[in-house]
């Protein structure tokens, strides 16, 4: 793929990131626990990673960070975003690495690390550990919803011919 063709799909998957992520924004919150969301921006990020690699996952999710920060949110909201999804990702490009990890694994430990880096992030912000209580409460939403963004994310690298020239 030419310059211009891999510039432009970066630019689509950041905008469907982005698209997930408002569209998940507008979803009522299924329990009454604050911060559970299901994730679906990861679809994007895991098959970034599988599809464009390490670097491409990892500029896809940081625009659409920064960009969703910009939009609709606050720098609260980015300095959360940031810590979760940046921690996500690097660990989802290990664990990728070490080969030991199907798909929904990787997606799985994503979710788990995306919510270790918000509680981390909240700890700093507020200036207390006694956030940490809560991260147990997130770890079990974490595990389902990287579980079933795991398969999805599976599928649809499933039906992307992945051809290492290509991109």
């Amino acid at each position: 793929m030419n310059k211009t063709g891999k510039i432009a799909l970066y630019g689509v998957l950041t905008a469907l990131a982005m698209i997930l992520s408002y569209v998940e924004s507008q979803i009522p919150a299924f329990v009454a626990v604050p911060g559970v969301k299901i994730g679906l921006t990861n679809i994007v990020v895991v098959t970034s990673l599988y599809m464009l690699g390490n670097k491409g996952a990892m500029a896809i999710n940081f625009v659409r960070i920064a960009a969703v920060a910009l939009l609709f949110g606050n720098a609260m909201s980015f300095s959360f975003s940031f810590a979760g999804g940046m921690l996500a990702t690097i660990v989802m490009i290990l664990l990728k690495k070490s080969g030991k990890f199907a798909v929904t694994g990787v997606s799985v430990a994503g979710g788990l690390c995306h919510n270790i880096g918000q509680i981390l992030m909240a700890m700093v912000l507020l200036n207390t550990n006694s956030i940490f209580w809560y991260l147990p409460v997130l770890w079990a939403s974490g595990i389902v919803s990287g579980f079933i963004i795991g398969i999805i994310g599976a599928m649809v690298i499933s039906r992307i011919p992945l051809d290492e020239n290509k991109f």
